[in-house]
């Protein structure tokens, strides 16, 4: 299987438990790993036989900036949905942190991995 990588993608969303968290926006960066087989594409040189990762971006980006989840785990779950069951991915490792969630830590985040069986 080969992979589309997509590192930093940096939205903002309502996310959190704490009352302090739930009164404004916060950052969040999602990173993607979605397999699929691109030997075509690599041969056609097509885009139509291609893997349109712009397509699945824009959908996370407007999921994303539209949502309000309690945990980060949920968040990474819906992210996971859309590509693997709204856009056909057979593969999806999805990370998503949360920039200065823990003291004297960069982030704290979550990875996930979901393929079409998870979702029967």
């Amino acid at each position: 299987m080969d992979i589309i990588e997509i590192d930093n993608l940096r939205l903002r969303c309502m996310i959190g438990f704490s009352p302090h968290e739930r009164k404004d926006k916060q950052d969040v960066v999602i990173n993607l790993r979605i397999g699929t087989d691109m030997r075509k594409a690599g041969e056609t040189d097509n885009p139509d036989d291609a893997f349109n990762y712009r397509t699945v971006t824009k959908a996370i980006i407007k999921h994303v900036e539209e949502s309000e989840y309690f945990l980060v785990e949920k968040l990474a779950a819906e992210i996971a949905r859309i590509c693997v069951v709204d856009h056909d991915a057979p593969y999806v490792q999805v990370r998503v942190h949360k920039p200065g969630a823990l003291r004297f830590s960069d982030s704290v985040g979550v990875v996930i991995e979901r393929k079409p069986d998870d979702y029967a």
